[in-house]
């Protein structure tokens, strides 16, 4: 009783936390948290395919990338589209690449799987590139108008203002990682972990491992268009680098490992990490990126569990020397 009573107090002190954060800290470091939580969601729906199901890709931003052109192209060329209607676009157009894709993703795995997303990443950015009459080529697509969030007859709040952005974006992402986190508490989340461990038992079991990945595959990528398409909107601008370049690939995975592979909450807190250090780095050199590599390899070589294995490490030894003590009393 008392453990629920606790959870649900961090509960209201973290919602209590990200609504006084604006107002607390200012617009600047506002945008800095919407940035954080936008590849926040992004690392978590690699997560899924890496930590969860065992399936590492080297182009995952294929899918950031396509919800964020379609949320800004929908913008761009139908007049009157509401906002919730521009994020489910974005959406769907990266589930619908996913199942374009999937028939080969997944039936193919380890380095297979992971060059294949590498070639049909570098495709994605050079398709943005060159289809300039819908992608807009270098220049991307911006400038399209941002419509207000509208509950007919009941409220409309005008997205322009960062801070009703804010509180936009957090309730979209938030909502998102959360659904993510209830699917992996799923019975079909223990069978995404079983193909991970050991796909011939799952098959002995019954399951049919190629359509379970196949869900899977849609999952993660519908979620990473929806981190795409929220970025698009907080830009108000999508281009080829922003969304297909493979850095954009490799920053979740690099945010999974430093955070904790396996770990739902890893990539958030790697997310976290990496986005401090980025503000602070930025503040003294313009090598960030060198900086980040060797924070990358300082965690693999140390900590290959990334920050929450390290956590938890930390904690099973003190509670081992805990333990060592009292029985050591108690022979005394």
């Amino acid at each position: 009783m008392m453990n629920k009573a606790l959870k649900w107090m961090l509960w209201i002190m973290l919602l209590a936390a990200l609504f006084l954060y604006p107002r607390i800290f200012g617009i600047y470091y506002t945008n800095v948290f919407v940035t954080f939580a936008i590849f926040a969601l992004f690392s978590v729906t690699l997560n899924l395919l890496l930590g969860y199901t065992g399936l590492l890709s080297f182009g995952h931003a294929m899918f950031f990338g396509t919800g964020g052109y379609g949320a800004a192209i929908a913008l761009t060329r139908i007049e009157g589209l509401p906002l919730l209607g521009a994020l489910l676009i974005g959406f769907v157009a990266a589930v619908i690449l996913a199942l374009i894709l999937c028939p080969i993703m997944v039936r193919v795995s380890g380095a297979a799987f992971a060059m294949l997303h590498l070639a049909f990443g570098q495709l994605m950015y050079v398709l943005a590139l060159k289809l300039r009459w819908i992608t807009g080529g270098e220049d991307g697509v911006g400038g399209f108008p941002i419509p207000p969030f509208v509950i007919p007859g009941v409220v409309s709040i005008d997205m322009m203002d960062p801070l009703k952005f804010y509180y936009f974006a957090i309730a979209v992402l938030g909502l998102s990682i959360w659904i993510l986190w209830f699917f992996t508490k799923t019975p079909l989340g223990s069978v995404m972990v079983g193909v991970r461990d050991n796909t011939k038992r799952v098959e002995y079991l019954g399951f049919k491992v190629p359509q379970t990945k196949a869900v899977i595959y849609c999952f993660a990528g519908g979620f990473a268009g929806v981190a795409g398409a929220v970025y698009a909107l907080f830009q108000n601008l999508i281009s080829a680098e922003d969304g297909f370049h493979v850095l954009v690939s490799f920053a979740p995975i690099m945010m999974t490992i430093v955070g904790g592979i396996g770990s739902f909450f890893g990539p958030i807190c790697g997310a976290a990490i990496f986005g401090l250090l980025e503000e602070v780095t930025s503040r003294y050199t313009e090598r960030v990126a060198l900086v980040m590599g060797l924070i990358l390899i300082l965690v693999i070589v140390f900590a290959p569990f990334g920050f929450l294995g390290f956590l938890r490490y930390v904690r099973e030894s003190v509670m081992a020397k805990l333990s060592w003590r009292k029985g050591m009393e108690r022979a005394s």
